[in-house]
């Protein structure tokens, strides 16, 4: 029996989304009645078009929603160990890829492209882009973590009580 090795960094990043499921289903409710009222009002006024399109932007609008949701289910797992680096990403759909790279040749970069930061990871002509859907002063901030944990594996502290003076 193998035992896995122990995770020097962890990170699950997620898209952020304000509106949670019970948040969403209240916005169509509200969107719903607001364009039948808007509908209906017109209709009697005999403004049939605008009654039209008023009753069919509440499709338009649950699609737009239920989309923006699905999107939301993608992620992003960054896992270092001593030896290996490997991101998991998870597209909307459930579906996975893998990437694995040594920590040993592994750089991180921040590198800045018209102005926006990008989190870059290289070794051996090989490069992957890891949390592009973050806001810049997170990719910033994982950029940081990323950096120390890789220096602090390869520089690693070593407490001993014997070569203490005392």
């Amino acid at each position: 029996m193998t035992v896995a090795p122990t995770p020097v960094f962890e990170a699950l990043i997620v898209p952020h989304r304000s509106l949670t499921g019970a948040g969403v289903s209240a916005l169509i409710g509200l969107l719903a009645c607001f364009s039948v009222v808007v509908g209906l009002r017109f209709g009697l006024l005999g403004a049939w078009p605008v009654a039209l399109f008023s009753f069919l932007e509440i499709p338009l609008a649950v699609v737009l929603l239920m989309l923006n949701m699905r999107q939301a289910r993608a992620s992003e797992l960054i896992m270092l160990t001593a030896d290996v680096l490997t991101v998991v990403r998870t597209d909307p759909a459930g579906r996975r890829t893998h990437i694995s790279m040594s920590a040993a040749w592994l750089r991180v970069d921040l590198d800045e492209d018209r102005g926006l930061p990008h989190v870059v990871l290289s070794t051996h002509g090989r490069r992957c882009e890891v949390g592009s859907f973050l806001h810049e002063a997170n990719k910033v901030s994982l950029f940081e973590a990323l950096r120390d944990a890789l220096h602090r594996g390869r520089n690693p502290l070593f407490d001993n009580p014997q070569l203490l003076d005392g």
